[in-house]
């Protein structure tokens, strides 16, 4: 089944609206519960070009790395977003990836 980037990307965005305050999600996570596994990237590109009330600065890597910060206004605008929340972040990661870590319910 081939899915429509469109459809894929406004998918992504639904989930990416659901994640709650103080918590991340990752990439793959995203990609996997949407059934594809692998698109990852997919899902970073989509977040790449999401509305304004997606809050994309809660999706990280697998590692919790802040890979995407680069594009929010200011380099260090992903990470301020994050901590206002309560999420701790070292060294451009987060710290204790598994406790601030949020998954769709039917993963």
């Amino acid at each position: 089944m081939i899915i429509k980037q469109d459809n894929f990307f406004h998918k992504v965005y639904e989930i990416v609206r659901q994640i709650p305050q103080g918590k991340v999600s990752t990439y793959a996570t995203i990609g996997k519960y949407l059934g594809s596994a692998k698109s990852a990237r997919m899902v970073g590109w989509a977040l790449n070009k999401c509305p304004s009330d997606v809050p994309a600065y809660r999706v990280v890597n697998q590692k919790g790395l802040l890979t995407g910060k680069i594009h929010f206004h200011g380099i260090c605008l992903m990470q301020q977003l994050l901590e206002n929340e309560g999420i701790v972040i070292e060294k451009n990661q987060i710290v204790d990836l598994e406790i601030f870590l949020w998954k769709p319910s039917n993963i």
